[in-house]
């Protein structure tokens, strides 16, 4: 009977990774599907639009600015066919788990309540003409977001990008193997405070888990993950600043005690779980292996809601960025954030490792 249960249980757990591993391997694959039905019904005119070059410039930089502001390539939701809009969202919901689902659709979303709330303060003579003036030109609008693809889904390179206001999403594939980052999200109002959509916050939990963590600190660890400084206006490394975090600071893990520990975790999972269950794991687990010791936790400002702060959160491996002061107003009210895979945005790890390989 021994033996008898000790090869069940072999079995059972041989086929749970057959599984496992069936899985992981078939999530390329269901993504080029979903991202070949797209291209299918493009015509002449939005395929030359839509579909780049594997050497596009634009494949390997980002922007979170409206469109506004800054133009993009791609077909615009707004100029998709309702046939392509369904294919659309199979891509995103193929690609992201259901909260990284979610989160994406409900960003753009917020593009409309935005434009409707600068609306309402308009009609009620709440705010200049001139202002409101410049706001019609940021064009704020669930229309105004973008898919791009560079190379084509049949290609053993390729990628695509949804991008515009408050976000960008950017997959890299050689084969099987993807890049998800950098992937950023972001949310104007971080919580809408008016109408039947009063109390919606889109990235809540983000928030909400670093000001747990900040709280749970002892005064002791407060000195080392606590920055006295200005609250930054944007998360460092914007698209447009330039600028790259390479020295660690804050609190490391290995100093936190086992329920900090286990909310900074909680912060991580909830950036690396917006994507499909599998690929999740996959990236979760690279973090686990460099070792959760060795990230750090950084903190700037207040550990209240409502007042301007910012954190990050910096591993071997990857970095998080989070920023509750973002845009003119510094209202506290205006998130930025970001995950960035190091060594690996835009597949630059497993591009290189390809052009070593093989001629080009």
């Amino acid at each position: 009977m021994k033996q008898f249960l000790t090869r069940l249980l072999c079995l059972l757990f041989s086929v749970a990774t057959i599984n496992r591993s069936s899985a992981q391997g078939d999530y390329p694959a269901e993504i080029r599907k979903a991202a070949t039905e797209f291209v299918r019904t493009l015509d002449k005119m939005h395929r030359a639009a839509a579909m780049l070059s594997i050497s596009d410039s634009f494949r390997t930089t980002w922007n979170n600015l409206p469109i506004g502001l800054r133009p993009r390539s791609g077909i615009s939701v707004g100029n998709m066919t309702d046939e392509q809009r369904l294919l659309f969202h199979r891509l995103l919901s193929t690609s992201l788990s259901s909260q990284g689902y979610l989160k994406a659709t409900s960003i753009m979303q917020l593009d409309n309540l935005l434009d409707r709330f600068y609306d309402t303060l308009y009609y009620r003579k709440e705010l200049p003409d001139s202002v409101h003036q410049f706001v019609k030109t940021l064009l704020w609008s669930t229309k105004n977001y973008y898919l791009s693809f560079f190379g084509d889904p049949g290609d053993s390179i390729w990628g695509y990008k949804v991008e515009g206001h408050h976000l960008s999403v950017n997959f890299t594939f050689h084969k099987k193997n993807i890049s998800v980052t950098p992937m950023f999200v972001g949310t104007d109002p971080a919580e809408y405070m008016t109408t039947e959509y009063a109390g919606l916050r889109v990235l809540g939990q983000e928030e909400d888990l670093g000001i747990k963590l900040i709280s749970l600190l002892t005064p002791a660890q407060k000195k080392k993950a606590v920055m006295d400084t200005a609250v930054p206006g944007d998360i460092i490394t914007a698209a447009e600043s330039g600028k790259r975090l390479v020295n660690y600071w804050g609190l490391r893990a290995a100093e936190m005690n086992a329920r900090q520990k286990a909310i900074l975790q909680y912060m991580i999972r909830e950036f690396v779980y917006n994507l499909e269950y599998d690929k999740a794991e996959m990236e979760y687990n690279k973090i686990l292996k460099a070792g959760v010791d060795k990230i750090y936790f950084g903190w700037i400002g207040s550990d209240k809601e409502k007042e301007a702060h910012y954190y990050i959160l910096n591993g071997p491996t990857f970095l998080i960025e989070f920023d509750n002061n973002g845009g003119p107003r510094k209202s506290a009210n205006h998130i930025h954030a970001i995950w960035r895979e190091k060594g690996n945005e835009y597949g630059d790890d497993v591009l290189r490792k390809h052009y070593l390989s093989e001629k080009h």
